[in-house]
């Protein structure tokens, strides 16, 4: 959600702030704001709306100083407003914090605190607890921290500087990430490791309650009773220029040319192509704990469902054993209770999902064992887990998943054929042939990229729609909903996804005359079955756009325009399919003139519930 960014050195912070936040800005805000040491005070400035807003008021009133921290606001408490704004400091001018999460508490804390007199000037839980840690200050940082948060309940990633203490940042984390590192030049912090990627590759993760000390020449870490202790560092090998949007007009195109690399460097790291054959210690299963698994439950939000939707498909088809797949904010409240022999498999982009996290923390109480896809090394989930398969999508700006979604999907295909090969279900022969596929893939997906302008021109006389519904069965369905989830998140058009074969029990009664219907057509064996729903939708005054794999003649006469990929595996279309879909909304918005890479009232990452 909200950005943190902070440094601490030998340079003047305020330009480093202001480009941290710009990485940062894909998160989604509604407001932005640093506070700096001048040498003589802590001096705030901040303003509602965009970041631009900030930097206007900063070139007529310049802040100079070398240790400073930054912030990026997306309204949780409060309407977006200059005083709701961050940072925020307390009654006694003492110290000035920045703040993601939600204080789930706040209410009784700032009940306590008006008790004794405290007069409180914005709306926000993150004053609460600038002004409870200005009540328990009493000129020791490490001690204050630690008292305060004996009293709060919630998810915080806390920034802070101490008046007292001018030349040090102060940071402490529960459920809310924080990343911190050490560069030539000082010391940084950031909530997501794009913001430091300029500065330094070496990071710490911060864990829950932890505290972290960045001074000009190093970072000390304390545990949540104040006590020092070590943490080691990852390195983070990600091109600085992925984080960049080059030449590209948005992020979210960018990233979606990039994905026949993306695809590749995932496929390399599980795949050995020479033979070809899986890579065996790549991955979570073995002869031994293959014997004592009786079912995968995949977990993830959004996206990462969607993923987990057709990571079912592929555990079902190829490892032939019980799969359900379910979004993680309704099984962490389903009351379920897990059985012998599952595992839990959860997918995250970031690896900070909220509800995703709470997912797996329920498995580890239950002694069930946990596997993550995930893109981000050191992230929380990442970290908890018992075992991970990391996906190499590298850094995805654009708060629109584009290639997270195909390096996850990428991920669970070669995880299931893995598990198949295991249990016997597939044989070495349908292995080695469904590996083979996997080389062409990238050759098809450039090809797709570079015929674009075929979608461009589609969506140019489409973009007026007011509701686009996409049908298709099996694999398709799953297709489907992701494709219809990218056209509502960039492009604001209504779009919903139904399985083809239930449009006769409800769901065609919403069709009308110039209703847009996309029929996902990748299953040769199931392209009857789909062609009949499209005339009925066709008759009934749809327009009629269909995604087939390879030449499918029977389809066209029930279409308006048909897009066809290069024929390949049924299995493995999944990879190529997903792109014109993702092009079809990047389009339907850029004419529509959305922004698209952040759309409005969405977050890359969702670290709260």
């Amino acid at each position: 959600m909200c950005g943190i960014v902070g440094y601490t050195g030998i340079n003047n912070a305020t330009p480093i702030l202001l480009e941290g936040l710009d990485t940062l800005a894909y998160r989604g805000y509604d407001s932005a704001g640093i506070a700096v040491w001048d040498g003589e005070n802590i001096v705030m400035k901040k303003e509602k709306g965009q970041l631009s807003n900030l930097k206007a008021i900063l070139e007529r009133e310049p802040v100079t100083g070398c240790c400073g921290i930054g912030h990026t606001r997306w309204a949780t408490h409060g309407e977006p407003s200059y005083i709701n704004s961050h940072p925020h400091g307390d009654a006694k001018k003492q110290l000035v914090l920045v703040h993601n999460g939600i204080i789930e508490n706040y209410v009784r804390i700032k009940s306590m605190l008006m008790d004794r007199g405290c007069v409180f000037v914005s709306d926000t839980d993150t004053e609460v607890v600038a002004q409870l840690l200005g009540d328990v200050y009493n000129g020791d940082p490490i001690k204050a921290i630690v008292e305060a948060m004996k009293l709060i309940e919630g998810s915080f990633a806390l920034a802070i500087l101490f008046r007292d203490d001018p030349h040090r940042i102060y940071c402490v984390c529960k459920d809310s990430p924080m990343v911190v590192g050490f560069g030539r030049d000082g010391a940084h912090i950031a909530s997501d490791i794009p913001a430091m990627l300029s500065y330094t590759r070496d990071v710490t993760f911060m864990g829950d309650k932890q505290i972290a000390v960045l001074s000009p020449d190093g970072i000390a870490f304390y545990n949540e009773f104040g006590t020092p202790i070590d943490k080691g560092c990852s390195h983070i090998d990600w091109d600085l220029d992925a984080a960049k949007k080059g030449s590209y007009e948005h992020f979210m195109m960018k990233e979606i040319c990039e994905e026949p690399v993306a695809f590749r460097k995932t496929a390399e790291q599980y795949v050995s192509f020479r033979e070809p054959r899986l890579k065996a210690d790549c991955f979570p299963w073995d002869a031994d704990n293959c014997a004592e698994l009786k079912r995968i439950r995949i977990i993830g939000c959004g996206t990462a469902y969607h993923a987990g939707l057709l990571g079912k498909k592929y555990f079902t088809e190829l490892a032939k054993i019980p799969v359900e797949a379910e979004i993680a904010s309704e099984f962490r409240y389903s009351g379920y209770t897990f059985e012998e022999g599952e595992a839990l498999l959860l997918v995250s982009q970031s690896g900070e999902t909220a509800d995703t996290i709470a997912a797996l923390r329920m498995a580890k109480q239950a002694g069930v064992r946990t596997i993550a896809v995930c893109n981000v090394i050191g992230s929380t989930i990442a970290r908890e887990a018992d075992e991970v398969l990391f996906t190499y999508a590298g850094p995805e700006i654009a708060v629109a998943a584009t290639k997270s979604y195909l390096t996850q999907i990428t991920v669970l295909f070669l995880a299931a054929l893995r598990l198949g090969e295991i249990r016997g279900t597939i044989s070495g022969e349908r292995v080695k042939a469904l590996l083979s596929e996997l080389t062409s893939i990238p050759e098809h997906m450039q090809k797709l990229i570079d015929d674009r302008e075929a979608i461009q021109y589609f969506a140019s006389r489409e973009f007026s729609a007011k509701h686009v519904f996409f049908i298709g069965r099996g694999i398709d369905n799953a297709l489907s909903m992701e494709a219809a989830l990218k056209l509502k998140e960039v492009s604001y058009i209504h779009s919903d996804a139904y399985a083809a074969g239930e449009l006769k029990h409800g769901t065609i009664a919403l069709i009308e005359e110039g209703t847009l219907v996309v029929g996902l057509i990748t299953q040769r064996h199931l392209a009857s079955k789909t062609a009949s729903n499209l005339e009925e939708v066709r008759v009934r005054g749809a327009t009629v756009l269909a995604l087939t794999n390879g030449s499918m003649p029977d389809i066209a006469g029930h279409c308006n325009k048909v897009w066809e990929l290069d024929e390949m595996n049924e299995l493995t279309a999944p990879f190529c399919a997903i792109i014109p879909m993702q092009l079809f909304a990047y389009y339907m918005a850029v004419q529509k003139g959305c922004n698209v890479d952040k759309p409005r009232n969405l977050a890359k990452s969702v670290t709260v519930e």
